[in-house]
């Protein structure tokens, strides 16, 4: 991935962070933003830094279209070079059950997951369209491509994100960009946490390596899938959750 210029979502700890790390050790230049958490978000850049790699932390909502526009504007012109990677992670959890959700409990499961990533996808397609490559990656989720204990609205979401995906790489394939989706499974990190331990006991009963995942291992495939050495998949739905 030299040469490359990289957009994370939700980039400055969990899962979006080892996309980051393993992203830069590729080679590439990585931008990514955060909401809240401003102490991890420095920590994050500066062990992107260090490790030589060109990298921008920016406070900004992925629903913010202003902000994101902002921001790739900024990072194209310090860069000196479009966007040409946008990984869509940022992401959000909440347990709980439908007859107890609020309407706004919905909405903002849907805002985060869904128009987040639309957003964050327009502001950087631009850019993609006029170098005629890129690569676009939603990070899904097992809740959304498969049936299981999980909160509705964020199966829903999760769900979305396989839909977007495909609609848009069929779209904006003729401009030799590819959008592909990744659904890991239960993961060490992350929105994992919130798993109730019953549910997080199932998924092991019924993984075959009978483990959790680690946000390594996934930003190891996400980094394959943006990268050159992946230029004829498209439109497709990778899972990786270890067997279940």
């Amino acid at each position: 991935m030299q040469g490359r210029i990289a957009l994370v979502t939700g980039g400055s700890r969990g899962l979006g962070r080892a996309i980051c790390k393993v992203l830069a050790r590729e080679g590439a230049s990585v931008a990514f933003n955060y909401l809240k958490a401003e102490k991890e978000a420095q920590e994050a850049l500066a062990e992107l830094r260090a490790s030589g790699a060109r990298a921008w932390a920016f406070k900004a909502s992925v629903l913010d279209k202003a902000a994101l526009d902002e921001m790739v504007r900024t990072v194209e012109r310090e860069a000196c070079a479009p966007i040409d990677v946008l990984v869509n992670n940022a992401g959000t959890g909440q347990v709980v059950p439908l007859a107890l959700m609020e309407e706004s409990d919905w909405d903002g499961m849907m805002d985060t997951h869904v128009k987040g990533a639309f957003l964050a996808t327009q502001a950087a397609l631009r850019g993609m369209i006029r170098l005629k490559r890129g690569r676009i990656l939603n990070v899904s989720s097992l809740a959304g491509v498969k049936m299981m204990q999980a909160p509705v609205h964020y199966c829903t979401a999760k769900a979305a994100l396989k839909g977007f995906t495909e609609g848009l790489a069929k779209e904006i394939g003729r401009y030799g960009i590819t959008v592909n989706c990744i659904a890991p499974g239960i993961l060490d990190e992350g929105v994992s946490v919130n798993i109730p331990p019953a549910n997080r006991e199932d998924f092991l009963r019924h993984c075959a390596l009978r483990r959790l995942g680690t946000t390594h291992e996934i930003a190891e495939v996400v980094a394959f899938l943006v990268s050159d050495r992946n230029a004829y998949m498209n439109g497709a739905t990778v899972v990786v959750d270890g067997g279940v």
